[in-house]
């Protein structure tokens, strides 16, 4: 049972920066590089988004068009955490961010859906910036 517990959420002011991290434990020994890994986030009203992904097979990024250029998501290994280092932000960048891991295909590697029913979730951080 993978375990993820998410951290470095809070208030700013636009155009401000943040760094959530991931800190993730539970799962057998070897297989941490078998999982994608990624960060989603809801606002209020609104649908479950991903917003940066590490994809298991060949370690490819993704990134929604609205984060692009200003977040960037990485992994310390052996500290077996996922980052969200995030820079330039927006009001509309208000929401609960989530970290996730999950055994994945590249077929459904972009199916936020097949991670919210196969994947192991944080249970969120915050994240509110003002204008």
């Amino acid at each position: 049972q993978v375990q993820l517990v998410e951290s470095g959420g809070g208030s700013v002011q636009a155009g401000g920066s943040l760094r959530l991290s991931c800190a993730a434990s539970g799962y057998t020994y070897g297989t941490y590089s078998g999982y994608s890994w990624g960060w989603f986030r809801q606002a209020a009203g609104k649908e479950r988004e991903e917003v940066a992904t590490i994809y298991s097979y060949g370690r490819s990024t993704y990134y929604a068009d609205s984060v692009k250029g200003r977040f960037t998501i990485s992994q310390d290994n052996a500290k077996n955490t996922l980052y969200l280092q995030m820079n330039s932000l927006k009001p509309e960048d208000t929401a609960m961010y989530y970290c996730a891991a999950v055994h994945v295909s590249s077929d459904n590697v972009r199916n936020v859906d097949y991670w919210r029913r196969f994947g192991y979730w944080g249970q969120g951080t915050q994240v509110t910036v003002s204008s």
